[in-house]
């Protein structure tokens, strides 16, 4: 991904939802501008959600996503209505597309239940209104796909329903100070992505840039001399989860160290929770199912995190086997009964909204919920240490 693009975990998911032949992805290829989803005239055209990041004024970095026509019937039918559900998880604004002509639908009542039970803000568009002469809704708006009209109204209508963010939240300039050195280790390894750097680590760069902190990157072999370099200065570490083992020797108890999936845990609202699941690893016995999940896809290397280190650490620490799964992207089990513990990455390709869900349906479900960097810490016996940054949570240690 450019330096430059907005993450699709940052941007706002707005999805399309409907029955079949209302004019979805009419309407989708209307607010942006774009031939995003293929149109016609046949029900059911749409087969699997479509997605496009984009900029769309006036409401900046978005995800635009369209879906599968959400009355489908059949075998088929209902997979495609099961994968219109699953996009509800990450959608911060819903767009019910209606027909103009027809009105509301036992369907459209329905997708009306499911935006309410999962609190997203959503808006009536009932297309098609250039067939009833635009007339004006109390409970949405007339629009056209076909003529554009009120199309802008419909974008500016859908920023206003944006929540606003916690402008104060911070992935770690809250930590320190402007003109403090921290340090983030980065290691070059063959799972290390050629010739740039990993999501939580750009991020982490820019919001330290932003506080006028100094950030200083190196490798986990030249640490130590880097370290030496600085001195006094060094306000804190930062580093990857995957060399705690290496990096909590050569870092003084004098100078703060945590890493970068901690502060995404806390970022992205789950930290809390994935502290207090660490502890359920010593309550695993042998033949326990535990899935471990990326938010991510990408072609898995060998010494992969997810499928190779953390299955052997936990064997390892706890001396027990265990029925590992592993899930990756938007894949995620609806049934997490089966488990006796997840195992999550940070989450940074994935918005909040995403990962509440996951972390509810855990909590729902009764199994208990952490991410890689804090099973890691609490591992290799450092948990304590790497949360000082954050005084409030020493009571879950």
């Amino acid at each position: 991904m450019s330096m430059n693009s907005t993450p699709s975990g940052e941007r706002t998911h707005i999805g399309f939802f409907g029955r079949r032949n209302a004019g979805k992805s009419s309407l989708v290829n209307a607010v942006t501008g774009q031939p995003l989803s293929v149109v016609s005239d046949v029900k059911g055209t749409t087969t699997d959600p479509v997605s496009k990041a984009m900029e769309l004024l006036p409401l900046g970095p978005v995800m635009i996503i369209d879906t599968p026509g959400f009355d489908d019937t059949g075998g088929l039918g209902e997979e495609r209505v099961k994968r219109a559900k699953e996009v509800l998880r990450r959608v911060d604004i819903a767009v019910l597309v209606a027909d103009a002509v027809d009105g509301l639908s036992e369907t459209d009542r329905e997708l009306i239940s499911l935006f309410s039970e999962r609190d997203i803000p959503f808006i009536i568009a009932y297309n098609k209104g250039d067939l009833t002469g635009l007339e004006a809704r109390e409970d949405g708006l007339t629009v056209s796909a076909l003529t554009g009209e009120n199309i802008t109204l419909l974008k500016e209508t859908l920023a206003h329903l944006v929540k606003t963010g916690d402008e104060n939240k911070k992935l770690c300039a809250d930590l320190v100070s402007p003109g403090d050195a921290v340090v983030l280790v980065v290691p070059i390894d063959k799972a290390a992505p050629k010739g740039r750097l990993i999501l939580p680590q750009q991020q982490t760069i820019r919001d330290l840039l932003d506080k006028g902190a100094l950030s200083i990157v190196c490798r986990d072999t030249e640490l130590a001399q880097t370290l030496e370099l600085l001195g006094e200065r060094t306000a804190l570490v930062i580093t990857d989860s995957q060399v705690f083992g290496k990096v909590k020797d050569v870092v003084p108890e004098s100078i703060r160290l945590t890493s970068f999936s901690i502060l995404m845990a806390r970022y992205k609202g789950f930290l809390e929770t994935a502290v207090k699941g660490a502890a359920a690893i010593e309550e695993l016995r042998s033949g326990d199912r535990i899935l471990i999940s990326e938010g991510c896809t990408h072609h898995r290397q060998c010494g992969d995190i997810g499928t190779v280190k953390l299955p052997a650490m936990l064997r390892r620490h706890t001396g027990k086997d265990f029925v590992i799964e592993t899930s990756s992207g938007k894949g995620f089990p609806e049934d997490l009964t089966p488990y006796k513990l997840i195992i999550h990455c940070g989450g940074c390709m994935l918005n909040e909204r995403e990962m509440n869900y996951r972390r509810r349906l855990a909590e729902d479900s009764g199994v208990p919920f952490t991410n890689y960097g804090i099973a890691l810490a609490y591992m290799q016996g450092i948990l304590k240490r790497t949360l000082s940054v954050f005084p409030q949570l020493e009571k879950l240690i």
